[in-house]
Order: structure tokens, then C-alpha cells, then sequence
């Protein structure tokens, strides 16, 4: 093994450091595993949402993204700080704010719910920028993708669990405002044991003021072109995930291809369940073959396939739950670029760079979700019950969307561990 390789897989922690940053990286990633129930569980319940809030089901969908216009924008705040303050001081708090954020929306009222979605927004995305934070921080650089990957399995398990279990539990009678209120309790709980189980954080000096060496920071990061790449292939990658199946993936099957409520829920599931398996395995082989752009163009390419085939092929050709598998182990390629554009920006700077790349991804969904709950009511007239050409003829656009990122990553800068040793050599 050569000595650059050797460098490379070098710990940057002690062992015993090692294990307390393991503890504390697994208590964040269930943190992430919750976030992320909630920010999935509306798509099974937008029957009961429509009838509580005496709205339709494409204005429950503008509340229910209500949660990217929270997630996006502190994505920032949660990367600069993350790097100023450490995760210690920020992570129960941004538990405990989702929590309240589920108990407003467990209220019934439309204003309040709003507010409410926001916040398991804002406090949410410190789940996700926390874990990778700790992650990256303390085990090896050649490790990035995999520990990334592995962070976004937890929140797919989550993703999953909010329509594979929620859905059932809605079916069998639990109330859409009983499950809230219980959710908002469990998040004022995480916030507690995030509390207690987060290590302290090394005490080191900030030279500067906060505003000062932030603004210096996101000036670094927005100001590289791999940055902006990184969140734009990611961005256009996740849509497909948190628009179109977490928003409309259940009405989707229902309205279009006639299923029963159990079995589109199921279907549906099945995405984010594929998640949970291609996240680490697309991370470990990026990390693997020490290259990130193959990773990502071949998941894109695969993922292209699968949604021209859920939007436009023959229903029942192919086994129960394959297409909505394979889609969701593809687009797991989503996650690379939050590896990329760490070893494009300054070592010190990753949790600011998390946050950018956040920012970029899910800014699409905040912007995009109404756009395409608009264009669905303009295909369909406003009627009460869409068809099949009404959701082909709106989503149609998530294909093009894919093909950008496919071309993007083309130009994307490889940053893997091989063409870093090829240039070391």
C-alpha cells in the first residue's frame, strides 16, 4: 500500500475518541431517523389532512412543503454553526423544536399546522448537518461516502418507516391528530437523551467575530463552482424522492394506476426503503473504486430508467415493488455530492459546506413542490380525482431534471482517493 493511500485511511481521532464520536453520531442519526418520519408520514394521510383543514389536497400539499421552506434556508444557519458552536449546543434544541413543531400541527388548525411544518423544517435539517458533522470529523477521509451514505440510511429508514408503518396505523384508525401529538412528545424526548449522550465539545478559540468568519466561510464555499455543482446535481436528484413520491406517491398509485390505499402505500414505501440499502452501498463503492462522478452518473442513469417506466410503462409487468426498489437504491447517488464537495472546500469548513450543499438541494424542493402542485391542478382542470395522463403530463419534467444532472456531473471535478493518488504519484 502506497503511503499516500496510508495517509488517506489515517484516523483523525484517538480510538477512544473514536468510540465516543460513534456514540454520538449513532444518537444523531436516530435524530435524522425522526426528522425524517415526519417530513414523510403526510403523503399516507392527505385524505385525512384535506378533511381536518377543510382544504383540498393540492393546498394540504403547500402546507406540507411548508417543511422546505424551514429545511432550506437554516441548512446555512445549521452548517455555520455547526463549525463556530459544535453539536453539543445546538442539537437538542433543534430536537425540541421539531417536536413542538408536531405538536402545532397535531392542532387541526391550517395556520398554526403551517407554522408548525416550518419548524420541523428548520430544527430538522440540524439532524442531518449534525451527524455528517461528526461523522467526518472523526473517522477516516477515505471512509466519506460511506459514513454519509450510512447517515442518509438512517434517514431513509425513517422515510420509509413514515408511510410503511404510518400508513397502517392510519388504516387500522389512529388518528392523523393522535399521531402528531405523539411525534411532537418524541421529539421533545430526543432532544433530552441528544442532551445527555452528545460528548461536550473541545473548547477552541474563534478568532473573530461569528458574523465575521461566517460570512468568510460561505463566501469560500458559494464562491466555488464544484459547490454549486455538487448541490445541483443533488438537488435535481432528490426531487423525484421528496416531491413526487413523499408528496404525491400514494395519490399517484390510487388515482392513476387504481390501487387500494394499503397496497399504494406499500408501493410507495418501497423508495425510500431503497434508500436505506443504496445510500451505503453506492457510498461504499464510490469509496471502493476511490471515484465519485461513475458512482453518480451510472445511479442517475438507472434512476432515469425507473421513472420513465413508473410514469409511462405497462402496471404489472414486472414484480410488486421492483421499480420503486430499484429507484430508490439509484437515486441514492444523491448523496455523493455531499461527499464531493467536502474534499472540494477547505477541511475546516465542512459543516458550512454540508449546509450549502443542503441549502442548494432542498431549496429546489421548497421552490418546486408548488410549482408542480400548481401545474397538476392546471392539467387537471381542478378536478377532485386526477388521471393517469394528469400525473404523466406534470412529472414528465422530473425526467429532464435527472438528464441535467447526468450532464452536470459530466463537468463536475473528481475529488475521489485514486485521482488523488494518481497526482500524488
Amino acid at each position: 500500500m502506497s503511503q499516500a493511500t496510508t495517509q488517506l485511511d489515517a484516523p483523525v481521532s484517538a480510538p477512544s475518541g473514536v468510540r465516543v464520536a460513534v456514540v454520538a453520531w449513532v444518537v444523531t442519526a436516530f435524530y435524522y431517523f425522526y426528522q425524517y418520519m415526519l417530513r414523510s408520514a403526510p403523503a399516507v394521510m392527505m385524505t385525512q389532512l384535506s378533511e381536518a383543514f377543510g382544504i383540498s389536497a393540492l393546498a394540504v400539499a403547500s402546507i406540507v412543503g411548508l417543511f422546505y421552506y424551514g429545511y432550506s434556508p437554516f441548512s446555512l444557519v445549521a452548517g455555520a454553526a455547526m463549525d463556530r458552536i459544535g453539536p453539543r449546543r445546538l442539537l437538542p434544541g433543534a430536537a425540541a423544536i421539531v417536536g413542538i413543531g408536531a405538536l402545532l400541527f397535531a392542532t387541526g388548525n391550517k395556520e398554526i399546522a403551517s407554522v408548525g411544518r416550518f419548524m420541523q423544517g428548520a430544527g430538522g435539517v440540524f439532524a442531518l448537518v449534525g451527524a455528517i458533522y461528526i461523522a467526518t470529523k472523526n473517522f477516516p477521509p477515505s471512509k466519506a461516502a460511506t459514513l454519509i451514505g450510512a447517515t442518509q440510511m438512517f434517514g431513509m429508514a425513517g422515510g420509509s418507516a413514515g408511510q410503511f408503518l404510518v400508513g397502517p396505523m392510519i388504516g387500522h384508525g389512529l388518528s392523523w391528530n393522535s399521531f402528531w401529538a405523539i411525534m411532537g412528545v418524541i421529539g421533545l424526548l430526543v432532544g433530552v437523551v441528544l442532551f445527555f449522550l452528545i460528548p461536550p465539545d473541545e473548547k477552541k478559540e474563534q478568532p473573530g467575530s461569528f458574523l465575521k468568519t461566517t460570512s468568510s466561510a460561505f463566501k469560500t464555499v458559494f464562491s466555488n463552482p464544484q459547490s454549486i455543482l455538487c448541490g445541483l446535481i443533488s438537488g435535481l436528484l432528490f426531487i423525484p424522492t421528496t416531491i413526487f413520491d413523499m408528496v404525491w406517491g400514494v395519490r399517484y398509485l390510487q388515482e392513476g394506476h387504481g390501487m387500494e390505499y394499503g397496497t399504494a402505500v406499500m408501493r410507495s414505501a418501497a423508495v425510500p426503503f431503497g434508500w436505506i440499502i443504496g445510500c451505503p452501498l453506492l457510498g461504499m463503492i464510490s469509496d471502493r473504486v476511490g471515484r465519485r462522478k461513475p458512482v453518480i452518473a451510472g445511479g442517475a442513469f438507472v434512476l432515469l430508467g425507473c421513472l420513465a417506466w413508473i410514469l409511462y410503462g405497462k402496471a404489472g409487468v414486472l414484480p410488486p415493488f421492483t421499480l420503486a426498489l430499484i429507484a430508490g437504491i439509484a437515486s441514492g447517488a444523491a448523496m455523493i455530492p455531499y461527499t464531493v464537495i467536502k474534499e472540494a472546500n477547505p477541511p475546516q469548513l465542512g459543516g458550512t459546506s454540508t449546509g450549502v450543499v443542503n441549502f442548494i438541494n432542498f431549496t429546489f424542493s421548497a421552490l418546486l413542490g408548488p410549482v408542480f402542485a400548481y401545474v397538476l391542478r392546471r392539467e387537471s382542470g381542478g378536478a377532485p380525482q386526477m388521471q393517469l395522463e394528469h400525473y404523466q403530463q406534470t412529472f414528465v419534467w422530473l425526467l429532464w431534471g435527472v438528464a441535467i444532472a447526468i450532464v452536470l456531473t459530466f463537468v463536475l471535478r473528481e475529488t475521489g482517493w485514486a485521482v488523488k493518488r494518481e497526482n500524488q504519484s
